[in-house]
């Protein structure tokens, strides 16, 4: 038997992904280890080649609304609310009020859908199954509900320049009212579930710590941010929509770890439902589309389906573009389920978008990835991966 002293060690190199289970989409991790501590990791994204920036140049500014459903898939209608803005700020236009409330109402329960996903696979990678199952169960009562108002579950294309496609039936909204008194007593579920789980605070607590002056230089946004103490809501900051006309908290955490992160997601649900109850019960009367941009809006269905002005409207603004668009560059920023979604948009005045860009929080965060797993385990890898609640569809736009 040789003596120990004649063994060499060697540093391994570990490519994690691109189909690794819980990166949840296309990421590779390069990882160099010293046994099972992380020397360098070194993110690779750009495995999708979408190119929907390019594609946009291409399109009018309708026949974009369906590319931005593709970036962040789970939370699509957030998506298109970003995009309506930006377009609608760089053209003038002001939506209703009720449209500006019914677009708070689906934000918002996109962003409890877009949690429910992360708060399951999240703790199914970490070991939780049940917590999987259970959120699982909620978030399909939001995709009926999605269903019920707009026909599509998962790419909705629901919002309009100028307004939304459909008005609320008095069943949805009986709906959705009775999905929020119930929801609550499920938060407290998953909860009561991982909590004070010994195995989930010896996986979450202390891992992945990012310090709040960190956190902002990285330029970190949404939970992720709020998770190491940095109190910042565009919401709260500069609302848009109704959230200027409703109550709620932006919770933050203390010590930046992926346990705080948890915490921060799971309090965002309830005041999500806070915000929800105040804009159904509130919710006034009006049109849903803006009546004086008949240039740039859309007709209501029912006159294109009865009238021939309106029906040639519709037609010509979306094949074509409004005729008369204004020259001049935009960049508006809304609060989504992951963070900062900014659309930076250059009108040459003609019907299409010279360019557009997209700040997409995903793309931000899996640059912090070498900061959180450096000197850390390989398994608590897996855990910062999906405290920081990244879509790849988003990264590789």
């Amino acid at each position: 038997m040789e003596p120990l002293k004649d063994l060499k060690t060697r540093e391994l190199v570990l490519n994690m992904g691109p189909q690794h289970p819980s990166t949840h989409g296309v990421l590779r991790l390069k990882l160099e280890l010293d046994g099972e501590t992380i020397r360098k990791c070194t993110p690779y994204v750009g495995y999708l080649h979408r190119g929907t920036e390019k594609l946009a140049e291409g399109m009018t500014y309708i026949q974009c609304m369906p590319l931005t459903d593709r970036l962040d898939y789970i939370s699509s209608m957030t998506n298109n609310v970003g995009y309506c803005l930006a377009v609608e700020r760089l053209f003038g236009i002001e939506a209703p009020l009720r449209a500006k409330y019914i677009r708070t109402i689906v934000s918002e329960m996109s962003r409890l859908s877009s949690h429910l996903l992360w708060l399951a696979t999240h703790a199914l990678d970490i070991g939780a199954m049940t917590v999987f199952l259970y959120a699982f169960r909620e978030r399909e009562v939001i995709m009926d509900l999605f269903e019920m108002l707009c026909g599509a579950r998962l790419t909705v294309t629901y919002p309009r320049i100028g307004g939304v496609k459909n008005d609320f039936t008095q069943e949805f909204i009986d709906k959705l009212y009775d999905f929020l008194l119930d929801f609550p007593s499920k938060i407290e579920q998953y909860e009561t579930l991982i909590n004070v789980n010994r195995i989930w605070l010896q996986r979450t607590v202390g891992i992945g710590v990012i310090s709040a002056a960190d956190a902002i230089n990285w330029g970190l946004s949404g939970a992720t941010l709020r998770g190491s103490g940095v109190n910042y809501d565009i919401r709260k900051h500069f609302p848009y929509d109704a959230y200027d006309l409703v109550e709620f908290a932006v919770p933050i955490g203390k010590n930046g770890d992926v346990y705080d992160r948890y915490l921060c997601r799971v309090e965002e649900m309830r005041q999500s439902v806070l915000i929800l109850k105040q804009c159904v019960e509130k919710l006034p009367t009006g049109p849903i589309l803006a009546p004086d941009a008949p240039k740039f809006t859309l007709p209501p269905k029912d006159r294109v389906l009865n009238e021939m002005e309106s029906l040639i409207h519709q037609f010509t603004l979306i094949t074509k573009g409004p005729m008369t668009a204004p020259k001049g560059e935009i960049y508006v920023a809304t609060e989504a389920p992951k963070g900062e979604l900014g659309f930076f948009i250059v009108s040459d005045g003609t019907g299409r978008p010279y360019r557009m860009r997209v700040r997409s929080p995903s793309f931000i965060h899996v640059s912090v990835l070498p900061a959180l797993c450096e000197g850390g385990l390989i398994a608590d890898a897996i855990a910062n991966i999906g405290s920081i609640d990244v879509v790849l569809g988003e990264c590789d736009r």
